[in-house]
């Protein structure tokens, strides 16, 4: 049921009236330093050319006598008689993929982009659809999928680099070599490199890296249960703060957690006869994944134990609460957290009775309820493949990646609706499917500075 999409790039549209074209890139021969390129061009600044000229040109043009002795004929008025700052406006409002497109038509468009009104017109564009940043095992262009357009569009990231958090219009980087911190404009490739974490007594362990607010604020859980701490960097002050201990509140303990508030591993016999244990092991394409959720003074992150238990910590408060589980610990089951319109939730696929269910749950009055499930026709393909699933959320959508060693699949589900569909494949230039993983959400937007 899935469609083929190959990439953003489409026909130019032709250049306007006093534009002067440049040349096109053939398409599915882009390489991946091309690509690059691309994204690269619209942070230089280069010289605008003036509407005088063409104005001065085009009343010439009209007061010039017929040559054919007949009445004069008024030229049709096209883009280019349109004023600059109308035009800028007219830009901003464009999805981000069709003005990338439409910078190919002549150097003035291209120009526009490094103008600060067409800046100042996109930030006062009040929301735009997402864009999913997709992650894979194997090396490929940085590519992003367009939930409006359902297309597959190239974008920018640090060199050598992975992301562990995204907000707003941002996503936050791990150098691989280093594990230093950058954030990065994926639209225009902008980076900033963040101070040294400090650190607390120890190594301690790193739980989950989140990132949230406006200015952002990147906020490092590390420790083990009961004994939590968090470390957050304030972009507005370029430093960073912590560690400081965080408080568990009372009475929030999994009704099955340890008698010392632990995080201990628990094995069960599966169906199979398989020894199974309770610990996550959660994909390294997303080992420090979290959601957050905006409150009054901070926000709410959200991530995994180690055991599969969810935790929520209140950045304002410094307090922790661990959530009961949805299922019984010997269950087999893979689950994700995600974030959709300020509310959190929960993702698990899990087999019974010879099939297999995805469901989407809500923590709410003390207990979980489920809000959306995959139809079972859909969610039976997953039956005995052993997978795997991680999530991301961003608005009402839920974007679901499924992946084992014999099914590879992303699914978008409208949680107020409970509609599912499969997302298009996205195939690069040699024709090959590219498998997605896991995914990060941000809102395209080429005014946000790091």
């Amino acid at each position: 049921m899935s469609t083929q999409a190959k990439g953003v790039l489409s026909s130019h549209p032709s250049p306007p009236h006093g534009c002067k074209a440049t040349p096109d890139v053939t398409k599915g021969e882009e390489t991946q330093e091309a690509q690059g390129q691309r994204f690269q061009e619209h942070t230089l600044p280069e010289p605008r050319a003036t509407m005088s000229g063409r104005m001065e040109l085009s009343a010439q043009m009209s007061m010039a006598p017929p040559t054919n002795g007949g009445k004069r004929r008024c030229s049709r008025p096209g883009l280019g008689d349109i004023h600059e700052d109308m035009l800028e406006r007219v830009l901003a409002r464009l999805p981000p993929a069709s003005f990338f497109r439409l910078r190919a038509v002549c150097r003035e468009w291209r120009a526009v982009a490094a103008s600060p009104t067409f800046l100042d017109a996109c930030a006062r564009v009040p929301s735009r659809h997402p864009w999913f940043l997709m992650l894979s095992e194997r090396p490929h262009p940085v590519v992003a999928f367009d939930a409006a357009g359902r297309s597959w569009n190239a974008c920018r990231a640090p060199t050598g680099s992975m992301p562990v958090a995204a907000s707003g219009g941002l996503v936050l980087y791990s150098v691989l070599a280093t594990g230093a911190l950058c954030v990065s404009n994926p639209l225009t490739g902008a980076s900033r490199a963040l101070p040294t974490p400090p650190q607390g007594p120890g190594v301690p362990q790193l739980h989950a890296i989140a990132m949230y607010g406006s200015p952002y604020r990147v906020a490092l859980f590390t420790g083990e249960l009961p004994d939590l701490s968090m470390a957050v960097f304030d972009s507005s002050e370029d430093s960073w703060e912590g560690p400081m201990p965080l408080a568990r509140r009372s009475g929030t303990s999994s009704p099955d957690a340890p008698p010392h508030g632990g995080d201990e591993t628990v094995y069960f016999l599966s169906k199979s006869g398989d020894v199974v244990a309770t610990n996550m092991k959660r994909s390294s394409l997303k080992q420090y994944s979290s959601v957050v959720v905006p409150s009054e003074c901070g926000a709410v992150v959200y991530f995994l134990s180690h055991s599969g238990t969810v935790l929520a910590c209140d950045t304002a408060s410094r307090t922790f609460a661990e959530l009961p589980r949805i299922l019984p610990v010997h269950f087999e089951y893979s689950i994700d957290v995600v974030a959709c319109n300020g509310a959190s939730y929960a993702v698990v696929l899990s087999e019974y009775l010879d099939t297999a269910s995805l469901r989407v749950w809500q923590f709410a009055e003390g207990a979980w309820r489920q809000v959306a499930a995959m139809p079972p026709g859909m969610a039976h393909g997953f039956y005995g493949k052993k997978a795997d699933i991680n999530c991301v959320g961003h608005g009402d959508r839920v974007m679901v990646c499924v992946s084992s060693g014999e099914f590879n699949g992303c699914f978008m589900c409208d949680v107020a609706s409970n509609e599912w569909e499969e997302l298009p494949r996205c195939i690069n230039g040699d024709g090959e499917i590219i498998d997605f993983l896991a995914a990060f959400s941000f809102e395209p937007r080429v005014e946000i500075n790091v």
